[in-house]
């Protein structure tokens, strides 16, 4: 499938997330700036949950941005930087009713509804056909990395619609407060 498996690491790493008693934020630091995301875990837990035990791991540390189809979505979280490349375990599906409106967090998945791993994208505008057939999770926290993600999403790119120049996510930090 995909090598060796993160479950383990991940699920260690989760002993210390309560969605009861802290709201969590992940800070992407880019090579085009910085990207705090919101998450939904009312809507979509163990996605919330998976996402941040791999970027606790630093799963996300040095990836690019291997996709980017500008006024659609850019994406990230391939080991691999081909999009074939994942954690070595599967995520399965939380459809819920959040739209994917500009700066939504998203998980990237195969045909399988329940193929989704580490792969992710943020939407660049409304993009109402994913609604309801990939995992929303999350958003933008704010104006300014809603901004970043923009103009990622107008990088030039060649075959594949890979960027020309890579988008590094430099580092992924959780952050936490008490709710």
């Amino acid at each position: 499938m995909f090598g060796n498996s993160r479950k383990k690491e991940v699920e260690k790493a989760l002993d210390s997330i309560d969605f009861a008693k802290n709201r969590y934020q992940l800070e992407l630091d880019t090579t085009m700036g910085t990207v705090k995301l919101d998450f939904w875990p009312e809507v979509a837990p163990n996605h919330c949950k998976n996402m941040l035990g791999l970027a606790m791991i630093g799963f996300y540390d040095n990836l690019t941005f291997h996709r980017v189809v500008p006024g659609f979505v850019i994406q990230g979280g391939c080991p691999n930087g081909t999009g074939t490349g994942g954690p070595g375990y599967h995520v399965d599906a939380e459809f819920n009713e959040k739209a994917h409106d500009p700066g939504v967090l998203s998980m990237a998945r195969a045909q399988d509804p329940n193929s989704a791993g580490s792969q992710f994208f943020l939407c660049l505008e409304k993009v109402p056909f994913l609604d309801r057939q990939y995992t929303a999770f999350g958003k933008t926290a704010d104006e300014a990395s809603l901004a970043v993600v923009q103009s990622i999403g107008k990088v030039k790119t060649a075959s594949g619609d890979r960027p020309v120049t890579d988008v590094v996510i430099k580092t992924a930090k959780v952050l936490s407060s008490p709710l």
